[in-house]
């Protein structure tokens, strides 16, 4: 997969770390840890140059082990997340494209606030995925997004609005400037069939979950 993130925030989410997303994370010009997330970093091969958070899901260890790091501390009744706080770190580097890594699974609340995060940060011009491993989850919204993917590998398109113009080229199932209401599975379970598949968007803005 042609994902590339110029930022790469470390969150605490559940993480396995597989080959594509190690790829990813060691591609990074710049590596953000937030909170809990910092742990991940030795399994992915990469050394953040920054710790955000209010630290109230580090143990021990973790401050032993990344003591050096430079951190931006903030109080515990702060009105936003981690993942947020670091969102706003990685915007100072003015990235094209941010990745969350441990951005999905665990608490459903945080996991929906990731996402829909990601989605904003996409919005603003910023290419944004998470991914846990396995799984990966991109902002897709207007004009859309082109990925490498490997013949046979399964994706689905979430609408997260009502969807115009949503044309999917390169997979099993095509669809050309097709609408997509909101609450529809319409956009479930393709397969991609081809190494390029585009995915065109005239407007609303959708989630477009792979499984490597």
């Amino acid at each position: 997969m042609n994902f590339v993130p110029d930022v790469l925030v470390l969150l605490g989410g559940p993480l396995e770390a597989t080959g594509a997303l190690r790829a990813a994370a060691r591609a990074a010009r710049l590596v953000i840890a937030a909170d809990g997330g910092v742990r991940h970093a030795e399994a992915l091969g990469v050394e953040p140059a920054l710790w955000v958070g209010d630290f109230d899901s580090v143990n021990l260890e973790d401050l032993t082990r990344w003591a050096h790091l430079p951190r931006m501390e903030y109080p515990r009744d702060e009105d936003a997340t981690d993942a947020e706080l670091a969102a706003q770190a990685a915007l100072k580097a003015r990235p094209r494209s941010l990745l969350f890594a441990g951005g999905l699974g665990g608490e459903l609340d945080h996991e929906l606030g990731n996402l829909t995060l990601a989605v904003a940060l996409a919005r603003q011009g910023v290419r944004t995925a998470l991914s846990s491993g396995p799984t990966w989850a991109f902002a897709l919204v207007p004009p859309g997004l082109e990925l490498d993917l490997e013949a046979g590998t399964p994706f689905s398109v979430v609408p997260l609005a009502d969807l115009e113009g949503l044309t999917i080229r390169g997979g099993r199932w095509e669809l050309e400037d097709a609408p997509l209401p909101l609450g529809s599975g319409h956009g479930l379970r393709n397969i991609a069939y081809q190494q390029h598949t585009k995915f065109f968007l005239r407007k609303g803005h959708a989630l477009l979950v792979i499984r490597l």
